[in-house]
Protein backbone atom coordinates (compact mmCIF):
# COMPACT_ATOMS: atom_id res chain seq x y z
CA UNK A 1 0.00 0.00 0.00
CA UNK A 2 0.96 3.41 -0.71
CA UNK A 3 1.57 5.83 2.29
CA UNK A 4 2.08 9.64 2.29
CA UNK A 5 3.15 11.16 5.37
CA UNK A 6 2.94 15.43 4.84
CA UNK A 7 2.45 18.12 7.00
CA UNK A 8 1.05 21.11 5.42
CA UNK A 9 1.95 24.53 6.81
CA UNK A 10 1.09 28.35 5.86
CA UNK A 11 3.81 31.03 4.49
CA UNK A 12 4.76 34.10 6.84
CA UNK A 13 6.95 35.14 4.80
CA UNK A 14 8.52 35.31 1.13
CA UNK A 15 12.15 34.52 2.75
CA UNK A 16 11.83 30.83 0.93
CA UNK A 17 12.60 32.70 -2.39
CA UNK A 18 15.87 33.03 -1.94
CA UNK A 19 16.83 29.15 -1.91
CA UNK A 20 14.02 28.33 -4.01
CA UNK A 21 14.16 26.44 -7.43
CA UNK A 22 12.98 27.79 -10.70
CA UNK A 23 9.64 26.27 -9.95
CA UNK A 24 7.03 23.95 -12.02
CA UNK A 25 4.10 24.80 -13.29
CA UNK A 26 0.96 22.57 -12.53
CA UNK A 27 -2.55 21.75 -13.33
CA UNK A 28 -4.54 18.92 -11.94
CA UNK A 29 -8.07 18.03 -12.12
CA UNK A 30 -10.25 15.32 -9.78
CA UNK A 31 -11.89 13.00 -11.83
CA UNK A 32 -14.38 11.98 -9.06
CA UNK A 33 -14.58 11.54 -5.27
CA UNK A 34 -16.33 9.46 -2.95
CA UNK A 35 -16.82 9.30 0.96
CA UNK A 36 -13.33 7.23 0.78
CA UNK A 37 -11.13 8.83 -1.78
CA UNK A 38 -10.20 11.26 -4.56
CA UNK A 39 -9.03 10.42 -8.22
CA UNK A 40 -6.74 13.10 -9.45
CA UNK A 41 -4.97 14.11 -12.90
CA UNK A 42 -2.06 15.76 -12.72
CA UNK A 43 -0.11 17.66 -15.46
CA UNK A 44 3.75 18.79 -13.81
CA UNK A 45 6.09 20.33 -16.80
CA UNK A 46 6.17 17.87 -19.36
CA UNK A 47 5.20 14.64 -16.97
CA UNK A 48 1.79 13.34 -15.50
CA UNK A 49 -0.10 11.42 -13.70
CA UNK A 50 -2.82 10.05 -12.38
CA UNK A 51 -3.39 9.93 -8.54
CA UNK A 52 -5.88 7.75 -6.04
CA UNK A 53 -5.64 9.31 -2.18
CA UNK A 54 -7.44 8.65 0.55
CA UNK A 55 -9.70 11.32 2.21
CA UNK A 56 -8.02 10.70 5.38
CA UNK A 57 -7.54 14.04 7.16
CA UNK A 58 -4.61 14.31 9.13
CA UNK A 59 -0.42 14.30 8.13
CA UNK A 60 -0.49 9.87 6.93
CA UNK A 61 -2.94 8.73 4.05
CA UNK A 62 -2.92 6.22 1.29
CA UNK A 63 -1.58 7.35 -1.72
CA UNK A 64 -1.09 5.36 -5.23
CA UNK A 65 0.72 7.21 -8.13
CA UNK A 66 1.22 6.14 -11.76
CA UNK A 67 2.51 8.28 -14.15
CA UNK A 68 0.28 8.74 -17.46
CA UNK A 69 1.35 9.76 -21.39
CA UNK A 70 0.90 13.45 -21.30
CA UNK A 71 -1.24 13.47 -24.08
CA UNK A 72 -3.72 11.10 -22.63
CA UNK A 73 -3.82 13.30 -19.40
CA UNK A 74 -4.60 16.42 -21.38
CA UNK A 75 -7.80 14.41 -22.93
CA UNK A 76 -9.09 13.23 -19.56
CA UNK A 77 -8.36 17.03 -18.30
CA UNK A 78 -10.80 17.75 -20.61
CA UNK A 79 -13.41 15.31 -21.14
CA UNK A 80 -13.31 13.71 -17.80
CA UNK A 81 -12.44 16.04 -14.77
CA UNK A 82 -14.41 18.66 -13.21
CA UNK A 83 -13.73 22.64 -13.30
CA UNK A 84 -12.30 24.07 -12.35
CA UNK A 85 -8.70 23.07 -12.03
CA UNK A 86 -6.06 23.89 -9.87
CA UNK A 87 -3.54 26.09 -11.08
CA UNK A 88 -0.06 26.58 -8.70
CA UNK A 89 3.65 26.71 -9.60
CA UNK A 90 5.61 24.30 -7.30
CA UNK A 91 9.19 25.37 -5.95
CA UNK A 92 11.55 23.03 -3.84
CA UNK A 93 13.19 24.66 -1.60
CA UNK A 94 16.03 22.66 1.34
CA UNK A 95 16.22 22.95 4.11
CA UNK A 96 18.21 20.78 6.95
CA UNK A 97 18.26 18.09 4.58
CA UNK A 98 14.35 18.07 4.12
CA UNK A 99 12.69 18.70 0.75
CA UNK A 100 9.65 21.33 1.07
CA UNK A 101 7.39 22.30 -1.68
CA UNK A 102 6.25 25.41 -1.73
CA UNK A 103 2.77 25.90 -3.62
CA UNK A 104 2.36 29.29 -5.17
CA UNK A 105 -1.29 29.15 -6.39
CA UNK A 106 -2.80 31.06 -9.10
CA UNK A 107 -6.97 31.45 -10.53
CA UNK A 108 -9.68 31.43 -8.13
CA UNK A 109 -6.93 30.38 -5.00
CA UNK A 110 -4.52 32.88 -5.95
CA UNK A 111 -3.17 35.12 -2.79
CA UNK A 112 -2.68 31.19 -0.95
CA UNK A 113 0.98 29.92 -0.49
CA UNK A 114 1.36 26.29 1.25
CA UNK A 115 4.20 24.50 2.24
CA UNK A 116 3.95 20.83 2.14
CA UNK A 117 6.90 18.32 3.84
CA UNK A 118 6.76 15.18 3.17
CA UNK A 119 8.47 12.42 5.81
CA UNK A 120 9.65 9.06 5.87
CA UNK A 121 7.48 8.08 8.72
CA UNK A 122 5.24 9.91 11.31
CA UNK A 123 7.26 10.62 14.26
CA UNK A 124 10.66 11.87 11.91
CA UNK A 125 11.84 14.88 13.41
CA UNK A 126 12.31 18.05 11.28
CA UNK A 127 13.12 21.56 12.00
CA UNK A 128 10.79 24.50 10.99
CA UNK A 129 11.64 27.17 8.67
CA UNK A 130 11.40 30.83 9.88
CA UNK A 131 9.13 31.05 6.95
CA UNK A 132 7.05 28.60 7.96
CA UNK A 133 3.59 29.40 10.15
CA UNK A 134 0.62 27.78 11.32
CA UNK A 135 0.45 23.71 10.62
CA UNK A 136 -2.81 23.31 8.74
CA UNK A 137 -2.27 19.94 7.80
CA UNK A 138 -5.75 18.71 9.56
CA UNK A 139 -7.54 21.64 7.98
CA UNK A 140 -9.39 20.46 4.80
CA UNK A 141 -10.14 23.53 3.06
CA UNK A 142 -6.18 23.26 2.27
CA UNK A 143 -6.39 20.12 0.34
CA UNK A 144 -6.54 20.68 -3.34
CA UNK A 145 -9.46 19.08 -3.91
CA UNK A 146 -11.67 21.10 -1.82
CA UNK A 147 -9.87 24.32 -3.28
CA UNK A 148 -12.19 23.17 -6.10
CA UNK A 149 -15.37 23.75 -4.95
CA UNK A 150 -14.39 26.28 -1.76
CA UNK A 151 -11.68 28.17 -3.67
CA UNK A 152 -9.38 30.84 -1.53
CA UNK A 153 -10.58 33.39 -3.51
CA UNK A 154 -14.28 32.33 -1.47
CA UNK A 155 -12.85 32.53 2.24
Amino acid sequence: MGTEIEHKFLIVNNDWRKDADEGIHIIQAYMGSNEKSSVRIRINGDLANLNIKSKTLGIQRSEYEYAIPIEEAKEMLESLCDKPYIEKTRFHVMHDSHQWEIDVFAGDNRGLIVAELELESVDEAFTLPDWAGDDVSDDPRYYNICLVSHPYKDW
